[in-house]
């Protein structure tokens, strides 16, 4: 997904500028990538520019260019222009942060009973244990979520994506841990899937309009 997205970009980039008209792109970007301090020289030169702080909130998925530039562009470089956009970005810093994966199965209490969701819990968990059935097959059956038809599977998550109560149990279990935890959303069941790694969590981009 992240080279597909990121080759897109790249070939997006290039298209337009061989097809923008008047304006000397390469020029720009050429000038942008040396210099010293690149918002100094936009404001030497006038242009219309703007600071981004773009927050990454998984690493494999991007729904934005402004996230997969953020995400899988090189520091000092400058990406653009973009079909139906004229603006430039370049990558001026990134900051690293935690992302984790995990599966849930939720148990919804307005939907089930308090004690009827804490027995079917149980009844799971004693299940998957003693090999009778998979995680992910009870996902599927269970969850009254959307990641039910994926087995459970919450994808890759930045630290900050889910409510705390989840997050500091998640950080603190290891690969393949099961646990049931309460939240306001009702009763969960917890596997993870992988350990947390770090990689790139933030960026900030500059912006400029030629």
């Amino acid at each position: 997904m992240l080279k597909a997205v990121f080759v897109y970009i790249l070939i997006s980039s290039s298209f337009s500028a061989a097809t923008a008209q008047n304006t000397d792109y390469s020029s720009l970007k050429s000038n942008l990538e040396q210099a010293a301090d690149p918002i100094a020289y936009i404001k030497k030169t006038k242009k219309k520019w703007r600071l981004d702080t773009v927050v990454i909130t998984s690493n494999k998925q991007f729904y934005r260019i402004k996230d997969s530039v953020g995400y899988a562009g090189k520091i000092k470089k400058v990406y653009g222009p973009f079909p139906g956009d004229s603006n430039l970005i370049q990558v001026l810093a990134k900051a690293p942060n935690l992302f984790y994966r995990v599966s849930h199965i939720l148990l919804d209490t307005p939907k089930f009973n308090i004690t009827v969701a804490k027995k079917l819990a149980d009844t799971i968990l004693s299940r998957i244990k003693r090999k009778e059935t998979s995680f992910e097959d009870m996902a599927r059956i269970y969850n009254t979520d959307g990641s039910g038809p994926n087995g459970g599977d919450l994808g890759w998550r930045a630290r900050g994506t889910l409510i705390p109560s989840l997050e500091n149990v998640i950080l603190k279990k290891k690969k393949g841990e099961i646990v049931k935890l309460w939240s306001m959303y009702g009763l969960h069941i917890l596997k993870i899937t992988q350990a947390p790694i770090q990689d790139t969590g933030f960026a900030i981009l500059l912006s400029v309009t030629p």
